[in-house]
């Protein structure tokens, strides 16, 4: 939705990240109710063409219109701190407890902003029955969620983690103006506001009225920006996370026998898997190994000064040295 997001002097403070694999996976439905425009995900949705023949995602797509609004309560910006996010069963029992006249009133928005018929018997039904709506909403999202998105999830959170790395850094570095300088074409920060534009106009506009501005990287909702969370959510900007595209790249290249033979197999990986800044659950993560394993290696490495570390926010990022790249590039 259209519309440019009005900051106070609390909300400069109130900025956060987070990451909801519930929103994910129905960024995951979207993709697969509209697959002509998510040409970087056509790798997945082959692989996934036979899980979705069999595959029931009713009555998701009834609420998820190409133009239109999709109900906020179906995923809830989350509302703990990033080093404590809900995972998808946490997130999964929230939606469950929705108030059904929120969801009803929601539903119905719903509806009427895309102009569909709310007399239609699927959609007469959801509203007659918001409680049983939930439920069964609820089902088809947890079954997208094992089909979809759960066995990737290891892979999909090191791109959201690596991205909220990159934009947090620019944010202590350079202001908000630096952190949405390259949030998507379609955000401009001007004048205390976060404009999100839909082809030249701005439609709407939203004070933050102190709640500060919750940022989530999303894979999936590429080449769109989402927004729109009114009271009582959070407001909430969900964006293209970086390096989407290496979502569904084979891992970590291998390292070259010549480094493995000179520093072990297990740091050798590590050192050849440091193409991005990473921390140890990230980097473990792209190696395949325990982040206790992880850790162990990184601290050979860093005393040979083939890796440096800095404490970012809440977590250490650990990156090639100069000597380490010449070691990762030289031929094998």
């Amino acid at each position: 939705m259209p519309l440019r997001l009005r900051f106070a002097g609390d909300d400069l403070l109130g900025c956060r990240f987070a990451v909801s694999p519930l929103c994910e996976t129905h960024e995951a439905v979207r993709t697969i109710l509209r697959p002509a425009r998510h040409g970087y995900h056509d790798a997945w949705l082959r692989r996934k063409r036979p899980t979705l023949s069999a595959l029931d995602l009713d009555p998701l797509p009834l609420l998820m219109p190409v133009r239109g609004y999709t109900p906020d309560f179906l995923g809830p910006p989350p509302d703990a701190p990033l080093g404590r996010m809900p995972g998808f069963a946490a997130e999964i029992e929230r939606l469950r407890g929705t108030d059904p006249d929120l969801a009803h009133r929601e539903m119905l928005r719903s509806f009427r902003s895309a102009g569909a018929d709310s007399d239609s018997p699927a959609r007469r039904a959801l509203l007659a029955d918001p409680a049983a709506a939930i439920r069964v909403l609820a089902d088809a999202t947890e079954r997208a969620w094992n089909a979809l998105i759960a066995p990737d999830w290891p892979r999909l959170g090191a791109v959201l983690e690596a991205d909220i790395t990159e934009r947090s850094r620019r944010l202590a570095e350079g202001g908000l103006r630096a952190l949405f300088a390259d949030l998507h074409p379609d955000v401009r920060w001007a004048d205390g506001a976060l404009a999100l534009r839909g082809g030249s106009a701005v439609l709407g506009e939203q004070e933050l009225a102190g709640r500060g501005l919750l940022l989530m990287p999303s894979v999936f909702a590429w080449p769109d920006t989402i927004s729109g969370f009114a009271p009582p959510w959070q407001p909430t900007v969900i964006y293209p996370a970086r390096g989407m595209a290496r979502a569904w790249q084979p891992p970590a290249r291998p390292a070259a026998d010549s480094l493995a033979r000179l520093l072990g197999a297990g740091r050798a990986a590590v050192l050849s898997g440091l193409d991005e800044p990473a921390s140890t659950t990230a980097l473990a993560r792209r190696c395949g190994l325990a982040a206790s394993t992880v850790s162990a290696h990184l601290a050979v490495l860093r005393d040979a000064a083939l890796v440096t570390a800095r404490r970012q926010g809440h977590e250490v990022l650990y990156r090639r040295t100069a000597l380490g790249t010449a070691l990762v590039d030289a031929p094998g």
